[in-house]
């Protein structure tokens, strides 16, 4: 069985590190994060691995997952360059939705092979995140050689892979942004509407549950067009104006919010499509 280095273990790598080891698809060995403290918790949720306080204490692995945040893969890929120089260069894969493999050049300059893997799935909770995910499709970009070596790894937790091409990372993770990160900002800003507008706040859990299940349960049955439901759907533009001027009014940016999205609810209203071939 081929070993596993885990350099971060936050939600995403917790996730993956315990579905590897419970399917017994990798290894799990040296786990290093930004506590011992925390870097021991990780082990105790995978269920396997070796907490360790430094790169230098990493053993040499077969594949290394860094799944620190992005901001963090560009030092963390130098770190590794510097400190790992005399261990013989295996595979590296980072987590990042928004970023290609081209972020971890300080250790493909050494002649470690470089890929990015990234599951669309919410990974709010690891525990949860465990049990939603069979199915989610897991985006594979880099070396062609170490996609094709990732794939069956995902695959046998039950990733859908497919490859997803390095300059259209930003694109495809914007997509990810638009259907999952914005909804509770959305709800959140629906909320404060209806607290602002009188409705009693007891009301809003059953507000929230009713309308929710309601759009996802449409979106499914129907796709997006055919869930369209509300004045840009029924091409009301005056009350689309007279509404944006009034959350204008309520707040500025939650207006032009409200102006673009109608823009696009009636784009996609008239043609099925945000943007139609």
């Amino acid at each position: 069985m081929r070993t596993l280095n885990l350099v971060g273990c936050g939600r995403v790598g917790k996730t993956l590190g315990h579905l590897w080891h419970q399917h017994e698809t990798l290894q799990i060995q040296d786990v290093l994060t930004t506590t011992p403290e925390s870097a021991q918790a990780a082990v105790a949720f995978i269920g396997a691995g070796h907490a360790v306080e430094s790169l230098a204490q990493m053993r040499p692995a077969d594949l290394w997952l860094m799944a620190v945040p992005d901001r963090q893969i560009a030092e963390s890929a130098r770190e590794m360059a510097q400190a790992l120089a005399g261990m013989a260069p295996a595979t590296v894969f980072h987590a990042s939705g928004a970023l290609s493999s081209a972020v971890l050049a300080p250790l493909g300059e050494r002649g470690w092979q470089t890929a990015s893997a990234h599951c669309i799935l919410s990974f709010a909770a690891p525990a949860a995140a465990v049990q939603q995910f069979a199915g989610t499709p897991c985006g594979l970009e880099g070396n062609v050689s170490v996609r094709e070596a990732l794939r069956p790894i995902f695959a046998a937790i039950g990733a859908a892979c497919f490859t997803v091409e390095a300059d259209k990372k930003v694109l495809y993770h914007a997509a990810a942004v638009f259907g999952t990160n914005f909804l509770p900002v959305l709800q959140a800003l629906a909320e404060d509407l209806w607290r602002d507008s009188g409705v009693p706040p007891e009301l809003l859990p059953r507000l929230r549950a009713s309308l929710l299940r309601n759009a996802v349960d449409n979106v499914l049955a129907l796709g997006p067009a055919g869930a369209l439901t509300g004045p840009a759907a029924r091409g009301d533009i005056a009350l689309v104006q007279h509404q944006g001027q009034a959350v204008s009014q309520w707040d500025p940016a939650a207006g032009e919010a409200y102006r673009s999205l109608s823009e696009l609810a009636l784009r996609l209203a008239r043609e099925g499509s945000i943007r139609p071939d």
